[in-house]
């Protein structure tokens, strides 16, 4: 086939692909699942010239998979498609399967000429284009953690830590950054590597993290928002298929063990002026204001923000204490007790690491509400009080967090509706509530061993 259809970067890729006969065409969804079509080489060029069609219902499917009516976008609008297109430059191959493959991001249309306003990655779009009017760049780094767990579940369906791979037995410790870890695994963080690399995207730090299993992989900052949360959403495409091809199930679920650490997403932001110098330079002695001010702009959007920071039931099993997670909205220099830390650096890198965001969530809105939250700090000029040094847990009041509240707040939040829009803040809120009620009506193992013959 040609490939005069194609942006030059794609064709070249494609021409590298010898042998490939199928492409994965993905549509990020509201819950940072991935969605879309299979199709055959041959039929790549018709999607670059005319898009392909899919329901508009997927961009707010919930976790299970169902279209959530509330939201409009189901039998209201005759469960109607819209084109969705390419975009450009994201053609990439998929080196673990076995076949020659390639993958395709797509981004969907609104049926007016433009681009459906509610889609996470528009979301973000928008805010980095805020930034880009004022003549600042955000420059982005995601850090994901998740767990390394055993294919095969409990007779009665819960997870269980992975076989360590060169002892043959069952992990039990913990032993942070424990290189013996990265050794023992290391036939996984290789074939990680390298499927990143021909993939494009920029992994660069593995750790072993504060359970047995757990690790973390980073990825280089971008000057991109927007390419930066793409990779850390193939990225996760990337360990759940490396995972799956060595007999593990890799999940980036909050909280998998009652007695481990949970698992989140950090986000790492410095952000440039015109010249490109970093305006939160300064030192922890005396801090910038424009720092101080992106921090309080950050505590301020905390509460508004949190369902998407904490989308899921799970996620709030993960905000227990002394477990490097947030429970409050303090800051602080090289703290990691804080929910906005500011790592150790030279004046001229420093940047705000948010650690509230659980690795359930969506990189793209957790970006999108970060950015949102500084973007007001520098508008409000607000005073996020003095730095915490020691302990944030002995200093500062704990944040009770219960799913049900955060999907109040987020429905009433008129930061929400400013930043991200009307649109989204109903459909992603009405995701959620059906997700919520959906839980609720379920009985579970607990309630059977405390009530079912006690009362």
């Amino acid at each position: 086939m040609t490939s005069s259809s194609l942006p030059a970067a794609d064709a070249a890729v494609l021409e590298q692909l010898h042998g490939c006969e199928q492409i994965d065409l993905l549509l990020p969804d509201m819950n940072g699942l991935l969605r879309g079509k299979r199709i055959t080489r041959d039929a790549l060029e018709k999607v670059y010239k005319n898009g392909v069609c899919l329901p508009m219902s997927l961009i707010a499917t919930d976790i299970t998979g169902n279209t959530v009516e509330e939201t409009g976008l189901g039998y209201d609008i005759g469960d109607e498609d819209r084109i969705c297109r390419p975009v450009p430059g994201s053609l990439r191959p998929i080196p673990w399967q076995h076949r020659p493959m390639a993958q395709l991001l797509l981004q969907m249309e609104d049926g007016k000429g433009g681009l459906f306003a509610a889609n996470p990655r528009e979301v973000l779009k928008r805010i980095v284009a805020r930034f880009a009017e004022r003549g600042l760049t955000p420059v982005v780094a995601v850090e994901l953690e998740f767990y390394l767990l055993d294919a095969e579940l409990t007779h009665d369906g819960r997870p269980q830590t992975s076989v360590n791979p060169s002892t043959g037995e069952r992990n039990t410790n913990t032993q942070v950054y424990y290189m013996q870890d990265l050794n023992d695994y290391q036939p996984f963080t290789d074939a990680v590597a390298d499927a990143c690399a021909a993939q494009q995207i920029p992994a660069d730090t593995a750790v072993a993290e504060y359970a047995p299993g757990q690790f973390e992989i980073n990825l280089k900052h971008r000057a991109d928002a927007v390419a930066a949360c793409d990779d850390a959403l193939l990225l996760r495409r990337v360990i759940k298929a490396t995972a799956e091809d060595q007999g593990m199930i890799a999940s980036f679920m909050a909280k998998p063990f009652v007695d481990q650490a949970g698992s989140g997403t950090h986000i790492h932001v410095s952000v440039l002026d015109k010249k490109g110098k970093n305006i939160f330079a300064c030192t922890p002695e005396t801090p910038s204001e424009t720092l101080r001010h992106a921090v309080s702009g950050l505590q301020r959007a905390s509460r508004d923000c949190m369902l998407m920071f904490a989308p899921h039931a799970n996620s709030y099993r993960r905000f227990v204490l002394n477990a490097f997670v947030p429970l409050n909205d303090a800051w602080g220099f090289n703290n990691r007790t804080v929910a906005m830390r500011i790592p150790h650096s030279d004046p001229e890198n420093i940047r705000i690491e948010h650690r509230i965001a659980g690795a359930d969530a969506n990189p793209y809105l957790v970006t999108a509400a970060v950015l949102a939250g500084i973007l007001q700090g520098l508008e409000d000029k607000g005073d996020p009080g003095a730095p915490i040094t020691g302990n944030a847990y002995e200093q500062t009041e704990h944040r009770e967090l219960y799913w049900r509240d955060t999907i109040r707040d987020f429905q009433a939040s008129d930061f929400v509706a400013r930043h991200f829009g009307e649109s989204f803040r109903h459909i992603y809120g009405q995701q959620k509530l059906k997700e919520l009620r959906s839980f609720s009506r379920e009985v579970t193992t607990l309630e059977y061993a405390w009530y079912l013959r006690q009362v």
